[in-house]
């Protein structure tokens, strides 16, 4: 079973502080040394925030990804327990933005140049951040713990308990 993170839209105050992490654990640089006007600021995950609520979208890291289905240059697999996308591999073409039922990939630019002179655009998701160390960075700062990764272990015992507590209150 892959993993995915929750996310807690009652414990959510919207700071963000999750979309930095995800960057900087990303990029390996010191993105608040760098020209602002000059970067990219392109996380994995992102913000939607109401008068109400605020939570951030991500990608549930399906068992079956309707995205990596969509995917016509097999740029998007399941690897450990993430669904990743391969930025080399990716063209750009948005057939799994459309396919997500999450919403949680959109299309990015990348700093590269194709040989037509046009910026090279690609698929841009969580990927639970795959071979960062002390990951998923965005669960790790989470100030008010609004963000949790699910395991499948965690699945397991939740629905062993479920199941416990039902057997439990037929028998009353």
């Amino acid at each position: 079973m892959n993993y995915f993170v929750k996310s807690n839209p009652a414990r959510c105050i919207g700071c963000r502080t999750c979309l930095i992490s995800c960057v900087v654990a990303h990029e390996g640089k010191r993105i608040f040394e760098i020209d602002p006007d000059g970067y990219q600021f392109n996380p994995r995950l992102f913000m939607v925030k109401t008068a109400r609520l605020s939570t951030p979208v991500q990608c549930k890291h399906c068992e079956n990804p309707a995205c990596k289905a969509a995917c016509t240059s097999n740029a998007i697999t399941v690897e450990g327990n993430a669904v990743v996308v391969n930025a080399k591999k990716c063209i750009g073409c948005k057939n799994c933005v459309i396919a997500c039922p999450f919403g949680a990939v959109e299309i990015v630019e990348t700093a590269e140049v194709q040989a037509d002179g046009s910026v090279k655009k690609i698929a841009n998701k969580c990927d639970l951040c795959a071979g960062v160390a002390d990951s998923p960075s965005c669960v790790k700062v989470c100030i008010t713990e609004a963000l949790e990764l699910v395991t499948g272990d965690a699945i397991s015992v939740s629905l062993a308990e479920k199941r416990k507590n039902a057997a439990l209150c037929q028998g009353q």
